[in-house]
């Protein structure tokens, strides 16, 4: 079945950065894009990044453009998120997302916080 294991949250100082990982199986994962969105506390959940299945054309919501960085490695079936200049509004869950046969399969979601 559709995996997608993210790692690499935590808590980090603003103007910090991070790298998130996501691992996936159960799919072929070089025919898919890839997505990460993000919730905050009391937010819905939005789309920060996208990626296509060859890693072209990334895409990116607006407040995170110019900081955040989505690459794939297609060898290693994992999606990254390179996060830089945190600030304080990044702090949510991140999830790494693909949609397959029209339905949207989800990881478990990782914590990122950016405090002092």
């Amino acid at each position: 079945q559709v995996q997608l294991v993210e790692s690499g949250g935590g808590l980090v100082q603003p103007g910090g950065s991070l790298t998130l990982s996501c691992a996936a199986s159960g799919f072929t994962f070089s025919s898919y894009g890839m997505s990460w969105y993000r919730q905050a506390p009391g937010k819905e959940r939005e789309l920060v990044a996208g990626i296509t299945s060859a890693g072209g054309s990334p895409n990116y919501v607006e407040s995170v453009k110019g900081r955040f960085t989505i690459s794939r490695d297609n060898a290693k079936n994992t999606v990254y998120l390179q996060m830089n200049s945190l600030k304080p509004e990044g702090t949510a869950v991140y999830y790494c997302s693909v949609l397959i046969w029209s339905r949207r399969r989800w990881g478990q979601g990782i914590q990122v916080t950016v405090s002092s």
